[in-house]
């Protein structure tokens, strides 16, 4: 065979291709934890490897004509990972930070434009027979494609681009949670998961724009460099693939993850008529006088389901107490608690011996850049200041004066 089927840049796609494909089937064959969240991740990443299929076969020079000749059912039918790879991004984000995330019924409701996509080349493509579609291939324009046709291509990057604001929402939703719940947050990881969600952001609002220039040249007399657009993005998929598995390389798992809303066992629902539970003051007192005798915030990891196992109250309900009643989430509540140790420490003659650090570290806390942030906002002055302030011979100097 002597025609040129690949350029460089088709070079490109098929090593994007090959990357996504591989890096899937690592994740089956390495990655033994989470295997739902692997699952989703793998079938995502095998989305991405058939897009740049589509792409070789769609506008491929050498590769178009090869594949009209070899069978004109290869076009199109990789275009449908288009509308799939948005619901697997969703449903990943959401498997990691959840720990018991499982599909309802609800969710398969984002694969209705795929379903609606599917009917729709049945009857624009692959309901016709072979003769047919080989005509329609050889007689194919990008600018003489009707204007719904490029609208719904369109639609399709603008609802990629849809489902990854709604992963990004599901993070900082996240990072609103954990507060709730953790008392350390500086070590819940999520670089990999930004990484992967404001990498393909960006490239679906490339590809938005991408569409927007194809619509305007086509249809407005207004030409743009859509070929040229789409190379950049071509190329800028196959960097953040390669990002994706050299980061992954380091990964370890983000966190154990949260709870998801249903209801615990023993849990008190809100009212129907919108009123809200009464505090339960005997909790209130219970509560305080375990974080003061029996000091549990002295344990850097912390959460707060430990500490609803150790006082025997269900999680959701120390919850609403904390919120309610002190009116801080578990993050502030706790390390209020290990600020007061850590000006008591501070100003101790008997821990004069002691660093800032040391006592850092004896108060629960385990990074300095919290513990430094935390001190400054609830005291008013860093650690080392409150100690030179609070002590014995400075109290006594400043007596004298």
């Amino acid at each position: 065979m002597d025609i040129l089927l690949f350029n460089f840049h088709d070079v490109v796609l098929l090593m994007t291709s090959y990357q996504c494909t591989l890096f899937g089937l690592l994740l089956f064959v390495v990655k033994r934890e989470n295997r739902l969240s692997n699952l989703f991740l793998a079938l995502f990443l095998f989305s991405q490897a058939l897009i740049p299929i589509d792409i070789l076969i769609s506008f491929g020079a050498g590769f178009r004509q090869w594949a009209i000749q070899t069978s004109p059912n290869l076009f199109y039918v990789f275009g449908f990972a288009y509308w799939l790879e948005g619901p697997l991004l969703l449903w990943y984000t959401r498997s990691l930070i959840y720990r018991d995330y499982r599909l309802t019924r609800f969710d398969l409701v984002y694969l209705l434009p795929f379903a609606a996509y599917a009917l729709y080349e049945y009857f624009d493509y692959f309901r016709f027979d072979t003769a047919t579609k080989v005509a329609m291939l050889q007689n194919y324009n990008l600018y003489e494609e009707s204007i719904l046709t490029h609208g719904i291509g369109f639609a399709r990057e603008a609802l990629r681009l849809t489902f990854g604001i709604l992963c990004l929402l599901e993070v900082r939703s996240c990072r609103r949670q954990i507060r709730d719940s953790y008392s350390n947050i500086e070590t819940i990881d999520f670089k990999w998961l930004l990484i992967l969600v404001w990498g393909f952001l960006v490239i679906r609002g490339w590809a938005v724009l991408v569409n927007v220039a194809i619509i305007f040249s086509a249809h407005l007399d207004t030409y743009i460099n859509y070929r040229l657009m789409g190379l950049a993005s071509n190329y800028t998929v196959f960097i953040l693939v390669s990002a994706m598995i050299f980061f992954s390389l380091s990964y370890s798992s983000m966190f154990e993850g949260l709870e998801s809303g249903e209801e615990e066992a023993g849990d008190k629902k809100e009212p129907a008529g919108g009123e809200k539970i009464a505090v339960d003051m005997a909790l209130v007192e219970k509560l305080s006088r375990h974080m003061q005798e029996a000091k549990p915030f002295l344990e850097p990891a912390l959460t707060l389901e430990q500490l609803a196992n150790q006082l025997g109250v269900p999680r959701r309900t120390l919850s609403m107490t904390i919120n309610r009643h002190f009116e801080r989430n578990f993050f502030e509540f706790v390390n209020h608690y290990r600020i007061e140790e850590a000006k008591a420490r501070l100003a101790d003659p008997e821990c004069a011996d002691q660093t800032v650090m040391e006592i850092m570290l004896e108060s629960g806390f385990n990074t300095k850049a919290t513990f430094n942030s935390l001190f400054k906002k609830l005291v008013g002055m860093t650690p080392t200041q409150y100690r030179q302030r609070n002590r014995p011979e400075e109290k006594s100097a400043s007596a004298r004066a």
